[in-house]
């Protein structure tokens, strides 16, 4: 016996993250032990099962239904197939649903209340969120002509973390130590801000700066 959940991140709100665990609350601890990324992941609805591969069967179904919905990426040569879906946590949730009402386990589904901590970190992430696009004019690689498989590197001298390169994964993310981010989450986590920061701001392309590139384009004036 165990679990298919459905948990979600603030760090990546595009995406719900759903997979099978004996103890959930157990993964969702080890999740978050990792400094990789720069907020936590909650735990929106479960969904108790009898078999370990239970989420296998999830997977194949919305692999079906439309399979640009799964995170792909490609390291060293080889793709990298994960559990995160581009796709709100509530459509997620209506398809657990549906499974359990054809099953007639609906009872064993349940839908978890956010914790007053969890609710305070989204409204945080929220509010950088919505800052950084007024800010970045809704920044996205194809917009300078970058795509897949390009890579950027972040700048900030006396930063450990000056001149690490990171590979564009999609219009709007990038991929460090097998975690897809955007830049503005990849940037928080190395600098750790006390203000919130546009990640834009930290990255080169060939050396010029990604804001560089933005003014030359015309996207932005600042």
């Amino acid at each position: 016996m165990g679990y298919i959940y459905i948990m979600t991140n603030p760090s990546f709100e595009e995406y719900v993250k759903i997979g099978y665990a004996k103890d959930v609350k157990k993964r969702l601890s080890e999740l978050n032990s990792s400094s990789a990324v720069p907020f936590a992941f909650r735990i929106y609805a479960t969904y108790e099962v009898a078999s370990e591969l239970s989420d296998k069967k999830v997977h194949a179904i919305l692999d079906k239904l439309n399979p640009d919905l799964r995170s792909k990426e490609r390291i060293n040569g080889k793709e990298r197939i994960r559990e995160f879906y581009a796709m709100t946590p509530e459509d997620a949730y209506s398809i657990l649903e549906a499974i359990a009402e054809i099953n007639g386990l609906k009872s064993k589904l349940k839908k978890w209340k956010a914790t007053a901590e969890e609710k305070e970190e989204e409204q945080l992430a929220e509010q950088i969120t919505i800052e950084h696009r007024s800010r970045a004019k809704m920044f996205t690689f194809s917009s300078i002509d970058l795509c897949p498989g390009d890579k950027v590197t972040f700048c900030k001298p006396g930063n450990k973390y000056d001149n690490t390169d990171v590979e564009i994964v999609d219009d709007k993310h990038v991929t460090y130590d097998e975690t897809v981010l955007t830049l503005t989450a990849l940037a928080t986590m190395f600098i750790k801000p006390k203000n919130n920061i546009a990640g834009p701001d930290y990255f080169k392309y060939n050396g010029i700066w990604l804001n560089d590139l933005r003014r030359e384009k015309g996207i932005i004036n600042f």
